[in-house]
């Protein structure tokens, strides 16, 4: 006994003497953690430091705040922006002829370039006292969602000059001087911009540009001023082939040190005139037969004025945190805005294409392989919407999460992906003949240009996710490595100390809570409601937890090498992410007004999420580096195996027949689905069509009365039957006229385009 109760002192005094602590614990764990980071560069630290952390750093912490979320008051749109959606967005769709544009001119109309420049299609982003719309980032999202499901080029044109780029640079960190002269212009339309950042050399590395710029003295306006030399070549940039201002990011050097003692000042932004001598624009990109401008810059030797720098002087060598801190937000506006447009076209069309398409005497939708698939459409339609609004929102309540728009961009992109590849299975032959009614094919064709750009889909899971979430989301982490970073070890062994603490007691918790919410279910994690949706916001704080846990794990046996281990780091980034965008779907569910027909897809969303965060903890369990860890860590998470599952079969069928079925549903779930006027829009006819057939519904019951009867033949549809019908009394003239009309409008939705044979006339 006596020895116990000396072991016990010793320990006692070991943790409450300092110098004893910082000799035997806290030291020797400092000098390791120095050791296994790996050096922490001035651009790495920027990009970590860019941006706000908001509510995914509660998933990473294995502390969800339902009570912060579901009471967050999310922006609405404004009375002026939703008359810009209503009637401007409405007037462009109906003058762009995607087919067209796309096909035949390569470009738009005069008329839609200037409709674009009039109407601020290019100052959404710029504020009112410059003459720009100032308009939110829901209404941003909106405007692209909606244009981008009518044209993927059009979408695009309008989405580059409202995400990042010289009118949203200028607006952050431009001199007075600067804004007043460049944002009036762009928001008239007068100048058209372009951002060009990726070279030849430098593609998702944007931080490697070989494009450089160094500090002289030139020549300008017939006097000698200190300015910049600058080289580059720059490719892949939208809008450059019609700019007239060229927004350029290059790597500063100043040799001569005219500027300061620094010789290498580091990436900085400057905005120049396209018709500047030397700069050199207007050669084409044909990015997959799309028609938005995008092609080359180049320029080599070319002299500009200090003063051109995007913020002047002040601002050399920061550009890489101006970007970085704009792209936390842009990122997560624009992609994902043309996925959702793509991915609710997808699940409207298709939907109404299987209820109106029938083969072996049987709608599409009613085989139960379609089902699987117009389920997964209905889940992603509505999956789409929610991410959507609740990132925009917290960018229109000051966020800049980092995180959560690469979440956004990789998985919105991916499941509009999925989506678009699910219609043309569907469609079949409808959806790969190309021409003037096809819906598809121009989506499916450009679908792999949102998932290459704003950071490649491989790179944003494999390095983006975790790695910014590791340090960004957990509590300490960030802290403990710029503790470790100061040179002096006494000083950073002070700072790094009291976080340490704490991060012990963090991760015991997370792993006490992750096996008491596997050997109970979570049956006693908090639930902020009681409804249907209380076992999935335990279940959620359970997946948190073990997220928490893991990621502890593995930057405890990994270390510096988790930034290689990148299939692990992704699995890691799986689960943050179907954290994110469960919480998406319950906060969208209740913001809309908990409507009893959207609980399914609410219980499949939340059911894919689940088995999804199974298998990726699992997948991590079973590969990283020592298998014994592995297999403990697997029975903690999961004492009892398995506890997760896909969604079951008869939900896929009941979403499936709600979407293709209830119109109110289908449209309440895809509201970014532009629907034309007139008869040439094939999604007009499409709904037209689903219309005229729907009120059928009484006709077909008397048809199929008369079958039981024996008056009509057995078998036959309303319109194979029309005439019998007629002639026995069964339906009358004006409701003859009636099926005749459905009939026109059901053969016009299955038949596909036939062209001369040279392809240059559509017949």
């Amino acid at each position: 006994m006596l020895f116990w109760l000396m072991i016990v002192a010793l320990v006692v005094t070991l943790f409450m003497v300092k110098s004893l602590r910082q000799q035997w614990v806290t030291g020797p764990v400092f000098k390791w953690f120095k050791n296994v980071l790996p050096p922490l560069t001035q651009t790495e630290r920027e990009a970590m430091e860019a941006g706000s952390v908001w509510v995914e750093g509660d998933l990473f912490s294995g502390k969800p705040d339902w009570e912060r979320l579901y009471s967050m008051a999310l922006p609405q749109l404004t009375a002026e922006e939703q008359s810009f959606i209503d009637n401007e967005v409405n007037e462009l769709m109906s003058m762009i002829d995607d087919f067209k544009v796309v096909h035949a001119d390569k470009d738009f109309s005069p008329e839609a370039w200037q409709f674009m420049r009039e109407k601020g299609f290019f100052a959404m982003i710029i504020p009112k006292a410059y003459g720009g719309k100032a308009f939110s980032a829901l209404a941003n999202s909106t405007i692209v969602s909606k244009i981008a499901s009518r044209s993927v080029s059009a979408g695009v044109t309008v989405m580059v000059p409202n995400s990042l780029g010289p009118g949203e640079l200028l607006s952050h960190y431009g001199t007075e001087e600067q804004k007043n002269y460049w944002l009036p212009r762009l928001a008239k339309g007068t100048d058209i911009p372009c951002f060009a950042l990726t070279g030849p050399e430098a593609g998702s590395d944007a931080g490697s540009i070989p494009d450089t710029g160094v500090v002289t003295l030139g020549e300008y306006e017939g006097k000698e001023t200190l300015g910049i030399r600058l080289n580059w070549d720059k490719r892949y940039i939208t809008l450059a082939p019609v700019a007239t201002v060229l927004g350029l990011a290059f790597k500063l050097f100043d040799p001569e040190g005219l500027l300061g003692d620094k010789k290498n000042i580091g990436i900085t932004c400057a905005l120049i005139p396209t018709d500047h001598p030397g700069v050199k624009v207007g050669q084409r990109h044909l990015p997959l037969e799309q028609a938005f401008m995008n092609g080359t810059t180049r320029g080599e030797d070319v002299f500009i004025p200090l003063d051109w720098i995007i913020g002047g002087a002040d601002y050399a060598g920061k550009g890489w945190r101006m970007l970085m801190e704009c792209l936390s937000a842009g990122r997560g506006i624009s992609l994902p805005a043309l996925s959702t447009g793509n991915a609710q076209l997808s699940a409207q069309t298709t939907a109404i294409y299987s209820a109106i398409r029938q083969q072996f005497g049987c709608s599409l939708y009613e085989f139960e392989g379609v089902q699987e698939g117009l389920a997964q459409l209905t889940a992603n339609a509505y999956q789409v919407e929610a991410v959507r609004h609740l990132t925009a929102g917290a960018i229109d309540l000051g966020q800049k999460p980092a995180v959560v728009t690469a979440i956004a961009k990789y998985h919105m992109t991916e499941l509009a992906r999925q989506s678009i590849n699910i219609a043309m299975d569907i469609s079949g032959g409808k959806g790969i003949q190309m021409g003037p009614n096809n819906y598809l094919a121009s989506l499916y064709m450009a679908m792999p240009v949102s998932i290459t750009v704003e950071g490649a889909n491989i790179l944003t899971r494999n390095l983006m996710i975790f790695g910014q979430g590791a340090t960004r989301c957990h509590p300490y982490v960030f802290d403990e490595m710029v503790a470790a970073a100061e040179p002096d070890f006494d000083s950073g062994l002070a700072k790094f100390e009291p976080l340490l603490g704490k991060h012990v007691r963090f991760a015991l918790g997370n792993a006490f809570a992750a096996f008491g919410h596997g050997l109970t279910g979570a049956r006693f994690a908090h639930a902020p409601k009681s409804d249907a949706n209380k076992h999935h916001t335990q279940q959620i704080q359970r997946m948190s937890n073990a997220l928490a846990l893991c990621a502890d794990v593995a930057m405890l046996m990994l270390g510096g090498e988790l930034k290689r281990r990148e299939m692990l780091s992704a699995r890691l980034g799986d689960v943050l992410s179907e954290l994110y965008l469960a919480s998406a779907v319950l906060k969208h569910f209740y913001s809309r007004g908990a409507k009893h027909d959207e609980q399914a897809t609410v219980d499949y969303l939340i059911a894919q999420s689940l088995y999804r965060c199974e298998v990726a903890l699992k997948g991590f369990c079973r590969h990283i580096s020592n298998p014994l860890v592995g297999v403990l860590l697997k029975r903690l998470l999961f004492p009892w195996g398995s506890s997760y599952s896909p969604p079951k079969d008869t939900l896929k069928t009941e979403l499936a027949l709600r979407l293709c079925q209830d119109k109110t549903f289908r449209d309440s779930i895809t509201p970014m689905c532009y629907v034309g006027q007139n008869d040439n829009d094939p999604v007009a006819i499409l709904n037209q069509a689903m219309t005229a057939i729907d009120e059928l519904a009484p006709l077909v019951k008397k048809v199929k009365a008369a079958q039981h009867a024996h008056t009509l033949p057995r078998k036959g549809s309303i319109f194979q039957l029309r005439d019998a019908a007629l002639a026995a009394d069964v339906i009358s003239a004006q409701q003859a006229s009636q099926i005749d009309r459905a009939d026109t409008l059901r053969k016009q939705v299955i038949n596909v385009d036939e062209f001369d044979f040279e392809l240059t006339k559509a017949i």
